[in-house]
């Protein structure tokens, strides 16, 4: 069940407003299967095809946009197989396309080996903290948009 909401989820999100850059094909796929995108490789762009891991999991905000991928590190980089969160700014899509007809995915890394030792690690407390994160982000936003609106609205009966 929970893979097929995701693969609904993930098709939905990358027709709509694709958060990966796609290359290395001549025409754009177009829509997109989560099950191809889990488990795809990673690997770093800086040229040492240099595998990484692969895709875990797929991270989206409340608006359905990707905000993150999970990536299950091996023993590279003596990461020591831990899973780690990597924002959309590091990674881009590639697709290629396969002589018998298939779509291989690969997601390219542009980050050094230090930034992806500082990446965090993928657990609860990091799913709790940023959940309170978004909650606090959310709360001052409103908070904010309440406020100018206040202001707004004594000013124009100040005129009156």
């Amino acid at each position: 069940m929970r893979k097929s909401l995701l693969t609904t989820a993930i098709s939905t999100v990358l027709l709509g407003s694709l958060a990966f850059s796609v290359q290395a094909s001549t025409e754009p796929q177009v829509m997109y299967s989560a099950d191809d995108i889990l488990d795809a490789d990673v690997f770093f762009t800086d040229g040492s095809g240099e595998e990484i891991g692969e895709v875990e999991d797929i991270l989206f905000d409340d608006d359905m946009r990707i905000s993150a991928l999970v990536i299950e590190s091996g023993s590279v980089l003596g990461l020591g197989g831990r899973e780690i969160v990597v924002g959309t700014d590091y990674f881009t899509l590639e697709t290629h396309r396969e002589g018998d007809g298939d779509t291989e995915h690969r997601i390219m890394l542009n980050a050094s080996a230090e930034e992806v030792e500082s990446f965090p690690t993928y657990d609860r407390d990091w799913w709790e903290q940023t959940k309170e994160n978004a909650r606090d982000a959310w709360q001052t936003t409103k908070e904010g948009a309440q406020s100018a609106w206040q202001t707004t609205r004594e000013a124009v009966d100040a005129d009156k």
